[in-house]
């Protein structure tokens, strides 16, 4: 089954994204941290992308390198030979965490780990990058179970996504605010576009009703991030654990199915609940 096909599965259960992978117990966005949330079961695992002076692809999330490796230089500063010698603190990092023997991965480690086992959420930093990843996917024979996101605010960013990503028959993955002053250009391109599936923001499970038609015309499924970081609403992971019916419930509840998150092993056992 293609990632497409999945995510387009009214059938499926509600889809647990690994933001990072399991970093608690590896370094996050390492091979480490990818391969625990494939061993648990989890449907998704979130990496974040960025490219090398030499063109390399490697994976951090950060401007620069000196919160999971100590190096304060931008990754864009150096070629793949000094990357990818270079070792990542455990967990998120920074000087709290000790050096691992973990060294900061390519994304072609990562597909090699990956094909076949789970979908990955490719979070490219810099989206001028995408078209390298897109040739990297095809390259590897991964096109078909790697998402590929990005913001739809203006006719240009639709533009910019029907030339580059969607001739390359991969999923894409939308994001819509619906809680900004520019939410209504931000729906009638999401309208124009009808994307499988769309990452949404709001302010209240209200706004959600904006979508109806879209989602029952399309089919188009709805992602939604309770990372405490950048949660909607109050809907964060740490709500989540105390009540996960009134977080993870609420959102399922609401048509939401497919939710990125830093507390997967939570989320699937609150699911397996929800189907006894």
């Amino acid at each position: 089954m293609s990632y497409s096909e999945f995510i387009a599965d009214k059938a499926r259960d509600c889809a647990v994204v690994a933001h990072r992978g399991i970093w608690r117990n590896a370094p996050e966005n390492s091979l480490s941290a990818i391969q625990r949330a494939i061993d648990a079961g989890y449907d998704v695992v979130e990496i974040d992308i960025r490219r090398g002076a030499d063109g390399g692809l490697f994976l951090l999330h950060d401007d620069t390198l000196e919160r999971m490796t100590g190096l304060d230089q931008r990754p864009e500063a150096l070629a793949s030979s000094d990357l990818s010698v270079l070792r990542l603190r455990d967990r998120d990092g920074g000087e709290g965490n000790e050096f691992t023997l973990e060294k900061l991965p390519s994304l072609a480690e990562v597909f090699e780990l990956t094909r076949g086992r789970i979908f990955l959420h490719l979070d490219v930093k810099d989206r001028e990058v995408i078209p390298d990843v897109i040739a990297l996917a095809k390259a590897m024979g991964v096109e078909h179970e790697v998402d590929f996101w990005a913001a739809v605010k203006t006719e240009k960013d639709l533009n910019w996504i029907r030339e580059t990503i969607l001739p390359h028959d991969v999923l894409f993955l939308a994001k819509t605010r619906l809680n900004v002053p520019g939410a209504a250009t931000q729906l009638a391109l999401l309208h124009d576009l009808s994307p499988t599936v769309c990452e949404i923001y709001f302010d209240g499970l209200e706004e959600l009703s904006a979508l109806k038609d879209l989602t029952r015309n399309t089919g188009m499924a709805l992602w939604v991030n309770t990372l405490d970081s950048v949660a909607c609403a109050g809907f964060t992971d740490t709500a989540a654990l105390a009540d996960p019916d009134a977080v993870w419930g609420r959102l399922i509840d609401a048509g939401i199915s497919v939710i990125q998150t830093d507390e997967a092993a939570a989320l699937k056992s609150y699911l397996a609940t929800r189907r006894t």
